[in-house]
């Protein structure tokens, strides 16, 4: 029985089909740095008027950083080359790091939260325009942030959900600026610990499917972007395929996937045909999305046991 592994050429020429992200690690430079100061900002000026919504949103803010950090780590460590510990090198930190950030995201949500039910029963005076200020550079840093990310952000989980912490800070950004307003001509001041809430309400919403994913990902799921059935029905049409069965996906890291799988193949082909046969399913299998194809053949005659079910059955 044959065995080989995906080399990336074809017909004498090398391409690949993974997606392309340009010019990211720059933009994680950049974002890390406008929002760590703007976190710095809100810190400041949150303490000095004692307003929860703009320390809670800092909080937020600064696990964003946390988060950006950690996903440039991810995109670099995705790029390792295999060692004889790992083969894979270290791909697949890309996918604990995108797990992690989405689980300090959820656990920030519980401090929030409870802060902002202890302030409902204890409101207190706040400067509203100096609250709608601030929240306003927030739209920009984060507005501006979130633009760099969203060329890039179907292509890896870790930029997606860059894209998507900035986008929704803009949004809780807007909120504090309708809240700050709505606090300086009304004085209603439960307003503050409600923006809170809601802010927890946003974390949550816009954290939940990465969460969902990379859990889902760490567990050698299929990933989003591949469809079994649309796999099965590629490989099962092509011409001297009698069946594809054994079959595994999962992703080695947030960019590319890996596929394993037994291929049964009429008994009429000659060795030459089967190997062009496996880097043609092997090209097509790129266009769905699995950078790496491991493909086991059988002759026709073996899957119907005429070669005896040790070899039929052999890994």
């Amino acid at each position: 029985m044959a065995q080989d592994h995906q080399d990336h050429h074809h017909a004498g020429h090398s391409h690949s089909h993974a997606p392309v992200i340009t010019n990211i690690n720059k933009a994680f430079i950049i974002g890390i740095v406008l929002n760590l100061a703007y976190v710095i900002i809100q810190i400041a000026i949150g303490l000095n008027i004692n307003s929860l919504s703009l320390l809670s949103d800092a909080g937020h803010n600064f696990l964003d950083v946390a988060g950006l950090a950690l996903a440039m780590i991810a995109f670099k460590l995705s790029k390792s080359k295999s060692t004889e510990k790992y083969t894979y090198g270290y791909k697949k930190s890309s996918i604990l790091i995108s797990l992690l950030n989405a689980v300090i995201l959820l656990v920030s949500i519980g401090a929030i939260g409870y802060e902002a039910i202890f302030r409902f029963k204890n409101p207190e005076p706040l400067p509203g325009a100096t609250i709608a200020l601030i929240a306003a550079i927030g739209i920009v840093i984060n507005g501006v942030s979130a633009f760099m990310f969203f060329r890039d952000k179907e292509s890896d989980i870790n930029v997606k959900a860059a894209f998507l912490h900035l986008a929704s800070d803009a949004l809780v950004s807007l909120g504090l600026v309708v809240g700050g307003i709505i606090i300086y001509y009304t004085h209603m001041y439960w307003i503050d610990p409600l923006l809170s809430i809601i802010i927890c309400l946003v974390i949550i919403a816009s954290t939940w499917n990465l969460l969902k994913n990379s859990l889902r990902l760490s567990l050698d799921g299929v990933p989003d972007n591949v469809n079994l059935q649309n796999v099965k029905d590629a490989v099962a049409k092509i011409d001297g395929v009698i069946d594809f069965h054994h079959l595994h996906i999962w992703a080695i890291s947030t960019t590319q996937n890996a596929l394993t799988g037994h291929l049964v193949i009429s008994n009429e082909f000659s060795s030459a045909q089967v190997s062009k046969l496996k880097q043609k399913i092997k090209h097509d299998l790129e266009h769905l999305n699995i950078q790496h194809a491991t493909l086991e053949t059988e002759t026709e005659i073996c899957a119907e046991e005429i070669c005896g079910n040790k070899e039929v059955h052999k890994h």
